[in-house]
């Protein structure tokens, strides 16, 4: 495949930190390994694809990897009709065709969930059916994440988007859930737990 999409169940779910983790594992056994951050809201110092360029020292152009950003820490739909501003959804895929080119594979990070609005007509989990690459879900650790879960995976599986699995991620030890959700998960929606991982 020429790249995955890594999405979540929410906002602040660890989407960035998956990301970064996966893709220096796959730069340690041996791949060309590229990211993309298609649409990133809020301050630009604390950018999600501004701090995945720096950490895995990429030397692609920012507006490849990070082709739309927005000022407002909001939905990108919302943001852009704050800054009056008709977003230009071609450049994104202008830009990963241009990545696959460059590398092996290219992890795509989503924004917030898969119902989450980027224009009038598009939502995330249409981004990911029209890039065409498979799916993780990164979910959080702890209660509520079920419900989250399914929710997830039932909204791609009816547009359907191949799912590879599920990453579990900010285990704490301090919530009962947490020593059960994984199984429950997997039981329900028949994916594998790729990984369950510490709250950093």
């Amino acid at each position: 495949m020429p790249g995955y999409f890594i999405t979540g169940t929410d906002t602040g779910c660890g989407k960035t930190y998956v990301t970064l983790r996966l893709a220096r594992q796959l730069i340690a056994a041996g791949y060309d390994v590229g990211v993309m951050k298609p649409f990133s809201t809020g301050p630009a110092a604390a950018d999600d694809a501004r701090l995945l360029k720096r950490k895995l020292k990429l030397k692609d152009p920012l507006r490849l990897i990070n082709p739309i950003h927005l000022k407002a820490s909001l939905a990108p739909l919302a943001a852009a009709r704050l800054e009056r501003r008709k977003l230009n959804v071609k450049r994104i895929d202008q830009a990963f065709k241009y990545l696959a080119k460059r590398h092996e594979i290219v992890l795509v990070e989503g924004i917030g969930g898969v119902m989450v609005p980027l224009t009038d007509k598009l939502l995330v989990v249409d981004l990911i059916k029209k890039l065409k690459i498979p799916v993780i879900i990164v979910a959080r650790a702890g209660l509520g994440t079920i419900n989250h879960t399914l929710l997830t995976v039932a909204a791609l599986r009816q547009k359907k988007v191949p799912i590879l699995g599920i990453i579990i991620n900010g285990y704490r030890g301090k919530e009962r859930s947490e020593k059960t959700n994984a199984e429950i998960i997997g039981q329900l929606t028949k994916l594998p737990i790729i990984a369950k991982l510490r709250w950093r």
